[in-house]
């Protein structure tokens, strides 16, 4: 068979455009390009710290920080996959990308997010065993028990992404190819197809939904067990400390959720449609800003990131000022 026959079948588009933000003025570009790329290093600099944190000090070895590990290698691979094609959109100009790198990132895309999913789920049962069975919680959950279920979710994330993508492949692509958003995603590419995409996007949204419903279902079942666990404590000062072990989580899992389920209510409800620039920023905002905040609210609310931050101050000052004695 060949070559040109199979392209005939499968698409003639051998390359795509990604727009970004529709409606941005070229002067603005550099602008954006320069927002983009301070974002990007926050994730890198900011998740780089945890994992570094991570290794050096053995007190935050534990289940809980095992968790966090993997959120920050999974932030920084979503922006590494998603924010370097549109800086360099905005910086020189460069929107094109090949058909197949496209189709690329937008399984990486979807699978990080996924994979996210999956992380605040374990998240999750990690704090409702802590707090609901505390006697039995070091013998539940080691971290053996932790790193098995994290790399079972690394690899399982991978399946939904594939299901989609996997149907995306069999649609004809043979004229559009301007992708309005700020990288590959699963809908902007099915609604080039030049077939009718609607059963492959209500599959498509179907895993999606599944992705983010079935964990999201057990975290509030999780902490609607771990709300009923602390009011049952009489000390005020144990459900001050229950609350605050769950503060920081919940306050993660909130920023990833409550914005996807917005984008995808209004995608469903014909009178609450958003237009494509409100769209792509409130999926930026979802996308970019837990990756950005979460290494920070891990330093501020977290006891033992904080000591060692402290301790670590202390050392330094205690060197600097020692060389300083020294000189004089």
């Amino acid at each position: 068979m060949s070559q040109e026959y199979i392209l005939s079948r499968s698409s003639v588009v051998t390359e795509f455009f990604i727009v970004g933000f529709p409606g941005l003025q070229p002067k603005y570009y550099s602008l954006m390009a320069g927002f983009l790329l301070c974002i990007y290093i926050a994730v890198i600099t900011g998740n780089s710290l945890i994992v570094v944190l991570f290794v050096i000090e053995r007190s935050l070895q534990k289940p809980m920080y095992i968790i966090m590990l993997s959120l920050s290698f999974s932030d920084i691979g979503f922006c590494t996959v998603a924010l370097p094609k549109v800086i360099s959109r905005y910086w020189f100009n460069d929107g094109y990308i090949g058909f197949y790198v496209c189709l690329f990132q937008r399984q990486l895309i979807h699978y990080f997010g996924t994979l996210n999913s999956l992380i605040m789920m374990i998240m999750a049962l990690d704090r409702y065993l802590a707090i609901c069975y505390p006697l039995r919680y070091s013998v539940l959950m080691t971290n053996r028990t932790m790193r098995l279920l994290i790399g079972v979710s690394w690899v399982t994330a991978m399946i939904a992404p594939t299901i989609s993508l996997m149907q995306t492949v069999k649609l004809p692509f043979c004229g559009p190819n301007i992708i309005t958003h700020c990288f590959c995603d699963g809908t902007s590419i099915n609604q080039l197809a030049c077939a009718d995409a609607t059963l492959t996007n209500l599959n498509a949204y179907a895993v999606a939904m599944f992705v983010l419903l079935v964990p999201f279902s057990f975290i509030i079942f999780s902490y609607l067990s771990i709300l009923v666990s602390v009011l049952r404590i009489a000390n005020t000062q144990g459900r001050t400390k229950a609350f605050s072990t769950c503060a920081t989580q919940l306050t993660i899992i909130a920023i990833y959720y409550v914005p996807r389920f917005v984008v995808y209510t209004t995608s469903s409800i014909p009178t609450a449609q958003m237009n494509s620039s409100q769209k792509i920023a409130l999926v930026m905002f979802y996308s970019l800003l837990p990756p950005v905040v979460n290494p920070f609210i891990y330093c501020i609310r977290i006891k033992e990131i904080r000591q060692f931050f402290i301790k670590w101050c202390v050392h330094r000052n205690r060197i600097i000022s020692s060389s300083l004695t020294i000189s004089k």
